[in-house]
């Protein structure tokens, strides 16, 4: 168990009222541990109520900004928080689900490192009465019961928004003589590397769902411009991984037209890899990247990047009301997408805000 859901745990454990409960709470875990009856679980009897949070890790800024986002909506709200930083590793946010169902929180919510393998600690949550909310990456299970509802970004939408980008960047703006629909193709495509996220994770496979759709799409509608995607590998969303990913792309790799990056650590690394060759990143190759942060926004306003589609990290108000509707035994919205944008060179770059990640 982490030494934040240790303290927090702690914390919780000297309040007066609490101290009984929880050597009540104890004793039931031990004597009823492996039963699978079902638990009926009453609802907090004030408008406080424990929440157990799972974060894969703090490997961007973007991550730093969703964690800060619940943890100051958990304070607005009197939600008591016991938060676990999984580092990465789907075992432990496994370990801290159970944890925190011996402890008996009233919600459970967390941030799924990837999509398959929650089926038997869901199960154990739904026997111990504890309703579970699943935030920014979904989860691939044949019983959707298990879970309450989602809430975070449109994966598909996002990588959609890509496509269509680059099919505007690449149409020639005068297309009446001779006309986009009647145009013979290319002899060269515009070829494309996609640093993809970590495999695995619903983020990565919808990401790069929405783009080929959109680039299919577009392959049946119209012949020109032709897109290919010449290369795909992991860079597990690291800054780091995209920097050595790029490197040994441009190893193998000539005549690159498009990087198109599943978030901005892989960007702003694959972008150092670029410079060190000479190449202008931008202008020698185009870039599209999501999530924006504010050091992507700062690039795209260089005309490093030529496109920054938002996902948006702030999603703490959202869980606290869902989860505190489901404290209640309330029911809740099965989906919610948050609200993104789209930044372009085509744009007015002034208008944007600062990001504050």
């Amino acid at each position: 168990m982490s030494s934040s859901l240790i303290a927090g745990i702690e914390e919780f454990a000297m309040k007066p009222f609490f101290r009984f409960s929880l050597f009540f709470l104890i004793l039931c875990c031990v004597s009823f541990s492996g039963c699978r009856k079902t638990a009926e679980k009453a609802p907090p009897k004030t408008g406080s109520f424990i929440l157990g949070f799972s974060q894969i890790g703090s490997e961007s800024a973007w991550r730093k900004r969703n964690t800060r986002s619940i943890q100051e909506a958990a304070a607005e709200t009197g939600t008591q928080l016991l938060f676990f930083n999984a580092e990465q590793k789907q075992e432990n946010q496994i370990k801290a689900i159970r944890s925190f169902i011996a402890y008996q929180v009233d919600v459970i919510a967390f941030v799924p490192i990837i999509s398959t393998g929650w089926r038997h600690v869901l199960e154990e949550a739904r026997d111990a009465g504890i309703p579970v909310l699943i935030c920014d990456r979904e989860i691939d299970i044949r019983d959707e019961n298990l879970y309450a509802g989602y809430i975070g970004n449109n994966s598909v939408q996002q990588g959609r928004n890509a496509a269509e980008f680059l099919i505007k960047k690449f149409t020639p703006e005068d297309t009446d003589e001779p006309s986009k629909e009647t145009k013979s193709p290319s002899p060269h495509p515009v070829r494309i590397v996609e640093l993809s996220g970590t495999t695995g994770s619903s983020v990565a496979i919808k990401r790069a769902q929405g783009f080929r759709d959109v680039l299919a799409e577009h392959k049946l509608e119209t012949t020109f411009p032709q897109f290919e995607i010449i290369y795909s590998e992991s860079g597990d969303f690291l800054k780091s991984k995209g920097y050595e990913l790029m490197s040994r792309i441009l190893d193998t790799f000539d005549n690159i037209n498009v990087i198109y990056s599943h978030n901005d650590s892989m960007t702003l690394g694959a972008i150092d890899a670029l410079k060190e060759r000479g190449i202008q990143p931008g202008a020698d190759i185009v870039i599209v990247t999501i999530d924006a942060e504010q050091a992507a926004i700062d690039a795209l306003k260089r005309g490093e990047v030529n496109c920054v589609i938002e996902c948006n990290p702030m999603l703490g108000r959202e869980i606290m009301k869902f989860a505190g509707s489901l404290a209640r035994g309330e029911a809740i919205p099965r989906i919610l997408f948050m609200s993104e944008k789209v930044f372009s060179e085509f744009d007015d770059l002034s208008k944007i805000q600062p990001r504050g990640y």
